[in-house]
């Protein structure tokens, strides 16, 4: 372990009353940089040493952080590193599609413990809730046969879904999942799971994944373009996701574009379901899912034409967001077929000049992401752990006096 190396961490506070937000400042820092000493941890977070070793004692006890053998070598005393124990804590992810959800759990650092997919009814919320609670049940029941402890350390449930929420949907429109908009959804899982329970979109919930295990991690300002079934954007601001007054923040897909003389909202003619149209295919099955990685492979003509219209939209995206946001980053990620999305990464470049053309950058503009089915459930079971241990402003506010 190199003491001596630049660490990526937030400032604690040494003023009483905060000891909640400074435990989340410590995990943090652990998190992203790896098993730190106690001197590192108060040099990278201005903690005082006593304050570090307090809530390091804590930690220990609760069973989230944990030592490692003691490092000896070069000048001053011995360091012992900690790491973070991934048996600390665990939490439930859903993702709901239009045909589909995938139930996952996660470890205390993100990673994958149990998984489970079904199909669901077609637009009926009410049938299609009792299926997801049913191999929820049976994702928590895999999980305890794995680890027994778990039991006791379930932070909470994620959603992830499609918006835009709160609006009026046509009830034919194909965009929108109008049933589920208007069912009460989070009360429905969380009374038939028993487990604190928070909804957001897919591409907030991709972004939540990729900030803890992907290109964002340790990124305080990113914008994640979501390419899936519809278009998002998952927003990373000032090391934190932003959701937005009706967690409708990053609805990217629906902003007009304007191509050939002709003006349509962005995931219209630039998603995964455009393509699926402009192919015949119909609704994203699984058997169309592997059709089109198929074809993409094949480099068929189809592909090859929807793709230069798509990358065209992408890397006015890209400006759009660089403009507006100046993130560190834009990150193309999702759950589109791999191929297709590696594909449409190409096709993004050379992105438009904007204000990220700057010297001495370090970090690429634009980068590609998690490209996984199951990217979004990952981030909607990240999203309690967040909540729980990642140092929020808001948490700052719960404990003022």
């Amino acid at each position: 372990m190199n003491e001596l190396r630049t660490i990526r961490a937030r400032s604690g506070t040494n003023q009483e009353g905060t000891s909640a937000h400074n435990r989340r400042v410590l995990i943090e820092a652990i998190r992203v940089n790896g098993p730190l000493s106690r001197a590192a941890l108060a040099r990278a977070t201005h903690l005082t040493k006593q304050t570090v070793s307090n809530l390091i004692e804590s930690l220990e006890a609760d069973g989230l952080v944990a030592s490692e053998d003691v490092v000896r070598g070069g000048r001053g005393q011995p360091s012992t590193p900690y790491r973070l124990v991934p048996e600390g804590a665990f939490a439930l992810g859903v993702q709901i599609d239009r045909e589909l959800t995938r139930i996952v759990a996660v470890d205390f650092l993100g990673r994958e413990v149990a998984r489970a997919v079904a199909d669901l009814p077609p637009g009926e919320p009410e049938e299609g809730s009792k299926v997801i609670l049913h191999h929820i049940g049976n994702v928590r029941r895999d999980l305890a046969d794995r680890v027994p402890m778990s039991t006791q350390r379930l932070t909470g449930l994620g959603i992830a879904m499609p918006g835009p929420y709160g609006l009026k949907p046509s009830g034919d429109d194909p965009w929108m999942m109008a049933k589920w908009q208007s069912f009460p959804l989070v009360e429905t899982l969380a009374a038939g799971t028993g487990l604190e329970t928070t909804l957001q979109n897919d591409a907030t919930a991709c972004a939540t994944a990729e900030r803890m295990n992907g290109v964002a991690d340790g990124i305080d300002h990113a914008v994640c373009l979501y390419f899936g079934y519809g278009i998002g954007a998952g927003l990373i601001l000032g090391g934190e996701i932003y959701t937005g007054s009706n967690r409708n923040a990053g609805e990217i897909g629906m902003v007009l574009f304007s191509r050939g003389g002709t003006v349509a909202p962005f995931e219209h003619r630039s998603s995964f379901a455009s393509l699926l149209q402009h192919l015949g295919l119909g609704t994203a099955t699984t058997d169309a899912y592997e059709e089109v990685e198929r074809l993409t492979l094949a480099d068929d003509p189809r592909i090859r034409q929807w793709l230069e219209g798509a990358g065209a939209d992408f890397r006015q995206a890209v400006h759009m967001v660089e403009t507006i946001f100046d993130p560190e980053t834009v990150i193309l990620n999702g759950s589109a077929p791999p191929a297709l999305s590696r594909r449409l990464f190409e096709a993004m470049h050379p992105p438009l000049p904007s204000i990220a053309e700057r010297p001495g950058r370090t970090i690429p503009r634009v980068q590609l992401g998690m490209i996984d089915p199951w990217a979004v459930a990952l981030g909607a079971a990240a999203d309690p752990i967040r909540r729980a241990f990642d140092p929020l402003f808001s948490a700052i506010l719960k404990e003022a006096p």
